[in-house]
């Protein structure tokens, strides 16, 4: 993994550490390691990630649940393309600094670098964190979270080729350019759900109202000078009310769920106007098998994810999961995701979990499609 791949991912972790946050999606290493599922198998701690009814949905001992957080990280780069990025400056400063003789020497060199790039598809960052404290009671339960979400994209965007002589290579490079759009969000909610009998059937309902921070980032630089860490200089951010719904129907060891999230669709336009980010309602179907020693779920997204309205990469996902747990103390995970869309790869995942006492859990969790699409979750939580 080049200097690029890394700095998009310390660009990442930057936004998490700020307050502003990276977004995979799943903010737990169990879902990430399960393949993203969770509407119907989401414990009442994760839930309100997943479907706000399951947070009325635990076991007899449990009192009182706390994540402390959990961060996902992920990226995609099909075609290499910030490794190319940071080639061709090294290029760029070779071609700039040897005189003449190697300037006709790094020329053609210069020049293949910028037809590969001509060609390549957009990069992806993406990362996520959270933060709960759940508390499940007959009567209603409650969970208050946090939860951070931001993508980063880089294209390329490649003047036409000239020829190989060096004045006009050099012309090419000078007028080739990485333009850079960023969606960041940060929601503080409140979950509350409750578990009843309604017409002789277990069932579940929650609702999650929410305030989110909504900013997007966009830059233009050229080829030579572009750098990911000038992401935040065109900064334009907005706050904004909003709802998630979730319900949840139980039989025997089986359950079902539906989740709608961000049920008011919310879009803010990047600073100079010239694209905008549209965050929509998502519906989410589920079905699971849950026992103590086993879980296996579907999750089916019945609306596609959009992004920036500027780029074809929709994402709409069905991602299957499975887990064996071992009397509590230790868990192991995988799964598998797909994207209808065919803007993702599809991936697959797997990961663990130890938790000594069922009190203390610490998960690790990871996704692979292939070396230039891969991410990584981890948390820890507290539950008594």
């Amino acid at each position: 993994m080049g200097k690029k791949h890394l700095l998009g991912l310390m660009v990442a972790g930057s936004l998490v550490s700020a307050p502003v946050f990276a977004s995979s999606g799943v903010v737990d290493a169990r879902g990430m390691a399960m393949g993203g599922t969770g509407v119907s198998s989401a414990d009442y701690l994760l839930a309100p990630f997943y479907n706000p009814a399951l947070v009325a949905v635990y076991r007899d001992n449990d009192d009182i649940g706390l994540l402390l957080p959990g961060i996902g990280i992920s990226a995609r780069d099909k075609d290499d393309t910030l490794s190319e990025v940071d080639d061709l400056q090294d290029t760029i400063d070779d071609f700039k600094s040897g005189g003449t003789t190697a300037e006709l020497a790094n020329a053609g060199e210069l020049n293949d670098y910028l037809n590969r790039l001509s060609d390549n598809q957009a990069t992806n960052v993406s990362a996520s964190a959270g933060a709960a404290i759940a508390i499940p009671m007959n009567a209603l339960s409650f969970n208050l979270f946090m939860k951070g979400e931001a993508e980063i994209n880089a294209k390329p965007n490649i003047a036409p080729d000239l020829g190989t002589l060096p004045t006009l290579v050099q012309n090419r490079y000078e007028n080739s350019s990485v333009a850079l759009t960023a969606f960041a969000n940060v929601e503080f909610g409140l979950a509350i759900a409750k578990r009843f009998t309604l017409a002789g059937q277990d069932v579940a309902f929650g609702i999650s109202p929410k305030i989110q921070q909504l900013r997007t980032y966009q830059d233009s630089a050229s080829v030579e000078d572009f750098d990911l860490d000038d992401y935040d200089e065109s900064e334009q951010k907005k706050s904004a009310f909003n709802m998630d719904l979730g319900a949840a129907w139980m039989i025997s060891d089986f359950r079902a769920g539906i989740a709608v999230k961000d049920l008011f669709s919310k879009s803010i336009d990047t600073q100079d106007g010239s694209d905008t980010y549209k965050l929509n309602t998502q519906v989410t179907v589920s079905g699971a098998y849950v026992t103590s020693f086993f879980t296996a779920a579907v999750d089916v997204d019945l609306t596609k994810k959009k992004r920036f309205l500027s780029s074809d990469d929709d994402t709409q996902y069905v991602r299957f999961g499975i887990e064996g747990n071992a009397w509590g103390w230790a868990q192991l995970r995988a799964g598998y995701a797909i994207d209808l869309k065919d803007n993702m790869d599809n991936a697959v995942t797997a990961g663990i979990g130890i938790s000594p006492g069922d009190v203390v859990s610490l998960d690790i969790g990871g996704s692979y499609a292939n070396q230039q699409q891969m991410g990584v979750a981890a948390n820890i939580a507290f539950t008594f």
